[in-house]
């Protein structure tokens, strides 16, 4: 009876107390040194809402590929990311990946604990025209949709309560150090040289390193196990999700530029050609061994387009983006299909698109990189710098090592303490139902001279 109890009214307890806890944090006045730029300001504040508008987007993105009885229960798991993910961010998190490094490692706890000082603090030393509190709001937003990718190779057979847990978690022993040690001026990886303009190994490859661990750690739907083919709920969802997706990720890459200036534009430019040139590229290479061009392959191709250039968008050239496009989506493709091969039951492919899109745009920045188009950053092997693609392979081995492991004992640790998966009869029901008490129409919905309601099949 106490086991349930504490299970009903334990995460609610948790939230009340930091509610409480944060009426006791001293205000302090906010701080300007003058060297603000207003257009700067507006700018990373207009980048900031499009990066959340990626959450939702995500959210029609998965919705719209999962069976119709998990839509709802899917599309929550991202969108609730934002108010977990906001409040830790504000507790801790934001002082675990910015705060006064610990020996490169982690980021001091106390340094912004409960946000105190974030507002009367100097600016972040890489944005200097900005206040700190508006770069820690953009960095939030990273943060959010970083675990709701996650969600894609999970969907269908993970419990709702398990996987607030998983966030939770991944956000302070996963994400946060991934973030101080990339862009914090003291990180591991900063002080080796890997360039990561927007998140490349941060958010993608870790989200798909976790995703992997997460597939192998809940296996296989029953569907999925018996062959079952699942047809997706509602296709325009994904092609909305897409649209979201591609208009947020200009603010995902060229925010990320952390002002109104032309290596912004060059950013913006570079997204938009390598999520097209890798939609085309997704659906061209599909015709070419037989298939049919289709609305699916042409928005996750966009969309491991958009991931793949999210490290090298600030620093390769808009022509390259095009190859950066080209060649992710191909390999992506490929890596889909030898995953339909296995036994491996990534729901919607999360580690084949965002986990090899982020390893290849971080090796493809180690390519393409020039000091041409960013005079902070460095050429590379194609500008005669070897040494600088062995950084970027470096990093690489080290993020997904990390990532991998970490999310792996996540997962154990959290189906230790609760059942992570789901019962087989849950999930024949459906998570909407079983997890929500809620149900997503598709088609028409007939009400009975009874008053039940009856469930027409959806016209696909």
């Amino acid at each position: 009876m106490a086991k349930v109890l504490f299970k009903q009214w334990g995460p609610f307890a948790v939230l009340l107390i930091i509610a409480i806890l944060a009426l006791f944090i001293p205000l302090l006045p906010n701080f300007d040194e003058g060297k603000y730029s207003g257009p700067d300001i507006a700018f990373v504040l207009i980048a900031a809402a499009l990066v959340f508008l990626m959450t939702p987007g995500l959210a029609f993105f998965y919705g719209g590929m999962v069976h119709r009885k998990n839509v709802l229960s899917t599309m929550i798991k991202s969108v609730v990311a934002a108010g977990v993910i906001s409040v830790l961010w504000v507790v801790v998190s934001f002082s675990l990946a910015f705060g006064d490094t610990i020996g490169g490692i982690i980021g001091n706890p106390k340094t912004f604990f409960f946000f105190q000082g974030v507002n009367s603090s100097p600016s972040w030393s890489l944005a200097a025209t900005i206040p700190l509190s508006l770069f820690a709001v953009f960095q939030l937003m990273f943060a959010i949709i970083t675990p709701g990718l996650v969600v894609g190779a999970v969907a269908e057979r993970i419990r709702f309560t398990s996987y607030i847990l998983f966030i939770v978690l991944f956000s302070l022993l996963v994400y946060s150090p991934l973030a101080h040690w990339t862009w914090h001026p003291e990180g591991l990886l900063f002080k080796m040289g890997v360039l990561d303009f927007a998140g490349g190994t941060v958010v993608h490859i870790s989200a798909g390193m976790a995703a992997l661990a997460g597939a192998l750690v809940l296996k296989r739907r029953r569907s999925h196990a018996e062959h079952k083919e699942v047809p997706p709920a509602n296709i325009p969802y994904v092609l909305i999700g897409t649209g979201l997706l591609w208009f947020g990720w200009f603010g995902f890459n060229a925010g990320s530029a952390l002002g109104a200036n032309s290596l912004a534009v060059s950013a913006f430019l570079t997204t938009n050609i390598a999520a097209g040139a890798a939609g085309l590229s997704w659906m061209f290479f599909d015709v070419s061994r037989g298939k049919k061009p289709s609305v699916l392959g042409f928005c996750i191709g966009a969309v491991v387009g958009l991931v793949a250039i999210t490290p090298g968008a600030g620093f390769v050239s808009i022509p390259s983006a095009i190859f950066i496009g080209v060649i992710a989506a191909v390999i992506s493709n490929l890596a889909v299909s030898w995953k339909q091969k296995t036994s491996l039951d990534d729901t919607l492919d999360v580690f084949p698109c965002h986990g090899v899109g982020g390893i290849v745009g971080m090796l493809l920045t180690g390519i393409f990189a020039t000091k041409t188009v960013n005079s902070a950053g460095v050429d590379g092997l194609l500008y005669g710098n070897p040494a600088f693609f062995l950084t970027q392979l470096k990093g690489v081995v080290i993020t997904v090592v990390f990532s991998f492991v970490m999310s792996f004992v996540i997962f154990k640790l959290i189906n230790l303490v609760q059942p992570i998966r789901v019962t087989s009869e849950e999930e024949e029901e459906g998570l909407d139902a079983s997890q929500h008490n809620e149900k997503y129409f598709q088609g028409t919905l007939i009400v009975a001279s009874t008053g039940e309601e009856l469930e027409n099949e959806p016209a696909l």
